[in-house]
């Protein structure tokens, strides 16, 4: 029998991608790691092991702050899942509908504001929603509805749901196109099968076509976990470093920036900042590993 050959085609094809990707995501990884275990005592690094994590969870001056922008994080997240990707969905059941006319026209144009600058969209619902010269009092009013308008991005209590929606406007086109592209990929003889023994419309969707798109609704979920919680831009552009009304609309993105670089009279803690860095990496490994061990195998099972 002939020895088996080595395949260094393989090596030399993945070996520039592997590289560049090490280069800008593993080592830097793996650096804000390492600094995290390290602590700068008159102007030298010394090893202070697992203390930055300890002083990040329970230290008053640190805990305080981490555990509102984690709330925060959960509760940004949340809006994601109940109001982003169940609207997804149901756009993407209705524009998948063969009967209906100008679907290609409505999907571009949901998925338009995907493609904008965090910064444009910040700045403009930022001018929309303005008490002072935004046009959302004088829409309501001129709907009837003037009573209801109120400064949201200025009350603690609404800030951060605010943000939320908008960031829910922006990004309703990604779950909206994955699921409109799982849905046309469910074969004809499945649906026309569902019709023959009266399963039609509203009833196919929740009945046939649902179970079957059960897999890119998990993925859509997961991709949701992990893009709120890296998210930054959107809160930066309208609200700031100091994501105010007084950190109502605090998350660990703005949280992390405003340690790791410091901002106005706050000055900038590389270590620290990456323990809230590696506390985000912690977290956000928790929840894709739950997602693929136990989540994603009981749709598995359930698919079989």
């Amino acid at each position: 029998m002939q020895a088996h050959r080595f395949r260094w085609h393989i090596v030399v094809f993945l070996a520039p991608a592997v590289l560049v990707y090490s280069a800008v995501m593993i080592f830097p990884l793996a650096n804000t790691l390492r600094l995290a275990l390290y602590n700068e005592i008159d102007q030298v690094r010394v090893f202070v092991g697992l203390d930055n994590f300890r002083t990040l969870f329970f230290d008053p001056l640190w805990s305080d702050q981490f555990w509102n922008a984690l709330g925060n994080n959960f509760w940004f997240f949340c809006v994601h899942m109940l109001v982003q990707n169940p609207i997804g969905v149901a756009l993407a059941a209705i524009l998948s509908h063969p009967k209906l006319r100008f679907a290609a026209l409505y999907r571009s144009a949901i998925f338009i504001p995907t493609i904008l600058s965090f910064v444009i969209v910040g700045f403009a619902w930022k001018l929309i929603l303005s008490p002072i010269w935004g046009i959302a009092p004088s829409m309501l009013d001129f709907v009837g509805l003037k009573s209801l308008f109120a400064p949201w991005l200025g009350k603690e209590a609404y800030a951060l749901t605010t943000l939320a929606l908008v960031s829910v406007w922006q990004f309703v086109g990604i779950p909206m196109m994955l699921i409109y592209a799982a849905l046309l990929s469910i074969p004809e003889e499945i649906l026309e099968a569902g019709e023959i023994d009266g399963i039609t419309g509203i009833s196919a969707f929740w009945k046939i076509k649902l179970p079957l798109i059960l897999p890119s609704i998990g993925i859509i979920s997961i991709l949701t976990f992990v893009g709120n919680f890296n998210a930054f831009d959107l809160i930066y552009a309208v609200q700031g470093a100091l994501a105010g009304p007084d950190f109502s609309t605090d998350i660990l993105g703005t949280f992390l920036y405003r340690t790791f670089f410091g901002f106005q009279l706050q000055l900038g803690d590389p270590s620290m900042g990456s323990t809230i860095a590696g506390a985000m990496f912690a977290i956000i490994l928790i929840g894709v590993c739950i997602y693929l061990f136990a989540i994603q195998t009981r749709m598995r099972r359930y698919q079989l």
